[in-house]
């Protein structure tokens, strides 16, 4: 458990510079920097969907047998994922800031 909460630390912290995870009442230790580290990531990993779906319309088959839908399914993964962990951060900060 250990050297996961340190290669998450590591992980946010070379990638998000800026994201230090404010304490949580009631909630110390690992729990609060997984959680903040992780929320982060996870804003990381819906704009690298929203990218690649935007990369797979670009360079998509435009014809009528090109499968058309799956680009859409990476935006809107990834959209989906920004938006709901963009609203947890908020929420999580706004707990802990008071």
């Amino acid at each position: 458990m250990i050297m996961f909460r340190g290669a998450i630390t590591l992980a946010a912290g070379g990638l998000l510079p800026g994201t230090d995870p404010k304490p949580i009442p009631g909630l110390n230790g690992p729990v609060t920097q997984l959680l903040g580290y992780g929320l982060w990531l996870v804003v990381l990993a819906g704009a690298t969907g929203v990218i690649i779906g935007v990369t797979k319309l670009a360079l998509a088959d435009k014809s009528r047998h090109g499968g058309g839908a799956e680009p859409l399914k990476w935006m809107g993964a990834g959209a989906v994922a920004v938006i709901l962990s963009g609203s947890l951060i908020a929420i999580i900060n706004g707990i802990a800031g008071g």
